[in-house]
């Protein structure tokens, strides 16, 4: 079952959070078990808070792929720009189209 991480955090330099996210991207897109898709939200209410949802193949490759060094080296740097805690939230994902 593909599995969905949402990301909630709030930063005034979404620029440097974008970059590092496109860095790891980059790095991790041949590896087994890297996210399949990522995407960014911004909240029109709140302009400092977004939603990142990351999506992988199955909830053991989150797993294991939050298990590696580089993720624990991105989310210490990330954690750096926010300007409050980041909220984690694991989901199953049941339905899916796109119609694009």
């Amino acid at each position: 079952m593909k599995f969905a991480q949402i990301i909630d955090f709030e930063t005034d330099r979404i620029d440097e959070v974008s970059a590092l996210m496109r860095a790891y991207e980059d790095r991790s897109k041949e590896r087994s078990g890297a996210p399949v898709a990522r995407t960014l939200l911004q909240d029109r209410a709140n302009r400092n808070r977004y939603l990142a949802v990351v999506e992988f193949e199955s909830y053991e490759a989150a797993t294991a792929n939050s298990a590696l060094p580089e993720t624990n080296e991105l989310a210490e740097r990330l954690s750096a720009l926010m300007t409050r805690a980041t909220v984690y939230t694991d989901c199953d994902v049941q339905d899916q189209s796109s119609t694009g």
